[in-house]
């Protein structure tokens, strides 16, 4: 019975965010880009969708001037 439990607790949906990338990281910092990176953005304008966890909210805080939380 535990294991069904486990199993179940797996496949229960997670929150999830969506970040938009929506401003040019050129000449921003290193670490900056490395965090657009990181999120897995890879061109202007894309959304991506992300679980809601507090290391990719610490992600978006660190960066909120190139990207933004879309509501959906």
């Amino acid at each position: 019975m535990a294991a069904a439990k486990k199993a179940t607790a797996k496949t229960a949906a997670k929150a999830t965010i969506q970040v938009q990338y929506y401003r040019s990281m050129i000449q921003a910092p290193v670490k900056h880009k490395k965090v657009v990176k990181g999120l897995g953005f890879t061109r202007l304008n894309q959304i991506v969708v992300r679980e809601d966890t507090p290391s990719i909210r610490g992600m978006v805080k660190t960066v909120p001037h190139l990207v933004r939380i879309v509501e959906s």
